[in-house]
């Protein structure tokens, strides 16, 4: 089993940052890449990011290319996602995953998670 933990969200005001930070713990190393989703009142759980463990490739949702970046520190087991330039419609919960398959294409680390996290609130007043 992989327990994650996020941490790091709040309120933030538009056009502003905010990191988010998932801890990975429990049997890691069966896991491939972690990704992080949200999901906003009302709406669909929808894909933000992707990345594997042991590659330098990362995967964004085309609403968050350009103002998100994921990234990982392997020692620690974390993953984090900072997110500038901030809108009103970042506002959700945000939920770090962790995948065992492998994935060759950016629709495979849309999809098949088998680890999730309670998620974090993310308020960004307009």
């Amino acid at each position: 089993q992989v327990q994650l933990a996020e941490s790091g969200g709040g309120l933030v005001q538009a056009g502003g940052s905010l990191k988010l930070s998932c801890a990975a713990s429990g049997r890691t190393s069966s896991t491939y890449a972690m990704g992080w989703f949200r999901q906003a009142s009302g709406k669909e759980r929808e894909f933000v990011a992707a990345i594997p463990w042991s590659s330098g490739s990362t995967y964004y949702a085309d609403s968050v290319k350009g103002r998100f970046t994921i990234s990982r520190d392997n020692a620690k087991n974390t993953v984090y996602l900072q997110m500038n330039s901030l809108k009103a419609d970042d506002t959700a919960v945000y939920y770090c995953a962790a995948k065992k398959a492998y994935c060759s294409n950016y629709e495979c680390y849309k999809v098949y998670y088998d680890y999730w996290g309670q998620g974090a609130q993310v308020t960004v007043s307009s």
